[in-house]
């Protein structure tokens, strides 16, 4: 089975507080990836991350280090963007950058045989999850389309496939 992980294509991260051109720029990618692996539904999974957090969050440590307010669940910008959304996929809310929860949902699957991730940020939320899927599965071919992906700039977004790279994530342009 290949799985296809949306990572935060929220409406913070595209038009809202935490908005970028970049991310408005590879929405039409993302959309026509997601449509790729529906395509192929028998062999295909897709899930998606959602980031999450409460009208606490400023007082949160990320919150400390990142004082905008986003992703509150219940407002519009914490949804995800509905021409991405997948009717009945799975979505996996997330307090922070990482979920370990996606990792366990992957590898008690057990019939993983790819994971491919997309969205934003690559060089917060992207970066995280991809490792913490390479550290469960280790032996499962990661990898992470670039077109797909924006951070927080585009010099972040670079250093983020940098890295990935030498974690042997593949990186697709």
């Amino acid at each position: 089975m290949k799985y296809l992980v949306v990572i935060d294509m929220q409406y913070d991260f595209v038009s809202g507080s935490l908005g970028t051109p970049e991310a408005t720029a590879v929405l039409e990618n993302v959309k026509n990836k997601i449509n790729t692996y529906r395509e192929d539904s028998e062999n295909c999974r897709i899930l998606y991350t959602q980031d999450t957090h409460t009208e606490q969050y400023l007082h949160t440590q990320e919150g400390k280090y990142l004082p905008v307010e986003h992703c509150v669940k219940g407002t519009g910008g914490w949804e995800i963007v509905k021409e991405l959304l997948v009717p009945g996929a799975e979505i996996i809310e997330k307090p922070t950058f990482g979920s370990l929860e996606l990792a366990e949902r992957i590898a008690t699957a057990g019939d993983v045989g790819s994971i491919e991730l997309i969205g934003v940020c690559t060089d917060i939320c992207v970066i995280s999850n991809a490792l913490i899927l390479k550290a469960r599965l280790p032996e499962v071919p990661i990898s992470v389309d670039a077109r797909c992906c924006a951070g927080v700039t585009p010099e972040s977004h670079e250093k983020a496939l940098a890295t990935m790279r030498m974690c042997q994530i593949d990186i697709h342009a």
